[in-house]
């Protein structure tokens, strides 16, 4: 009986050398010493496996999880949703003549300083006609200029210019990638909504920069640029979680960041919003 043990204890120290997985027993063995704890375990249950030492060069630690070389803002971004509505180019009228056809957006922008098609024009400090790259492939469009945007002639520069910054940011699109102007280029009074005579008056200057510019993707923030640019009286919330269109051009509908600073809640959807929109800028390549 003691040479049984003696071949047992053998065999069990060469698994160990061998650093194979130990052998449980239904009862203990008393010669098997307390460097064989395992071998005291009920019968049918494995002891788990003793991690074999690595190899020269080898790495410890287990792979990277799929997908964790992505950048933070595409972790569990939302998936690139359905189709929604289109806007198509406008056919070409031979008779028609458009005066501002044929500007540069630097000219565009002049023009824009200069004009005096609706009432805006009045009491305005500065035009608003944007800024940004002219190979961008994100354009922003908000609603109008507000205080700050008329005293400095810039677009989304007073707390919510700052916040979108924050969010362009985040999904790696540094301000100075993105073109970023409004639907109308004059603060309206108190920073109320533009009417539509106002907007109509100046939309064609967003139709030709864009024309201009053909981006991979339009972020139309708030109402108003949604509505602008989509030619549609539905909520803003009607058309989220869809990508539009706009004579090619993808559109996103999100929030207005001054809508965030009012309303915390609207940044989860408005950070899933941008996200698409990145998604989609990526895609365009």
């Amino acid at each position: 009986m003691s040479e049984g043990r003696e071949l047992l204890r053998q065999y069990l120290r060469q698994r160990i050398d061998l650093a194979e997985p130990a052998i449980v027993l239904d009862a203990p063995v008393a010669s098997a010493g307390p460097s064989h704890p395992a071998a005291e375990q009920p019968q049918g249950r494995r002891a788990p496996e003793t991690p074999r030492p690595a190899e020269s060069g080898e790495r410890r630690d287990a792979p990277l999880a799929e997908g964790a070389n992505e950048p933070r803002w595409l972790r569990d971004a939302p998936a690139i949703p359905e189709r929604g509505i289109v806007v198509a180019s406008p056919t070409d009228d031979l008779f028609s003549d458009d005066p501002i056809a044929g500007l540069s957006l630097a000219e565009l922008a002049d023009r824009v300083a200069s004009c005096t098609r609706c009432a805006l024009s009045m009491s305005r400090t500065n035009a608003v006609p944007g800024e940004g790259p002219t190979d961008a492939k994100l354009v922003v469009v908000g609603e109008g200029p507000g205080a700050t945007e008329d005293e400095t002639g810039r677009p989304f520069v007073g707390r919510a210019g700052a916040l979108l910054t924050e969010i362009l940011a985040a999904i790696d699109l540094p301000r100075e990638q993105v073109f970023i102007c409004n639907v109308v280029k004059c603060r309206p009074p108190q920073n109320r909504k533009p009417v539509p005579a106002e907007i109509e008056s100046c939309v064609p200057f967003l139709h030709r920069q864009l024309d201009i510019l053909e981006p991979a993707v339009i972020l139309a923030m708030g109402g108003t640029a949604a509505e602008t640019l989509l030619e549609t009286k539905q909520s803003l919330g009607a058309l989220r979680n869809k990508v539009h269109e706009f004579r090619g051009i993808p559109v996103v509908v999100t929030y207005h960041p001054a809508a965030l600073l009012r309303n915390p809640h609207w940044k989860k959807p408005t950070w899933d919003d941008v996200r698409i929109a990145r998604q989609l800028v990526d895609r365009h390549g």
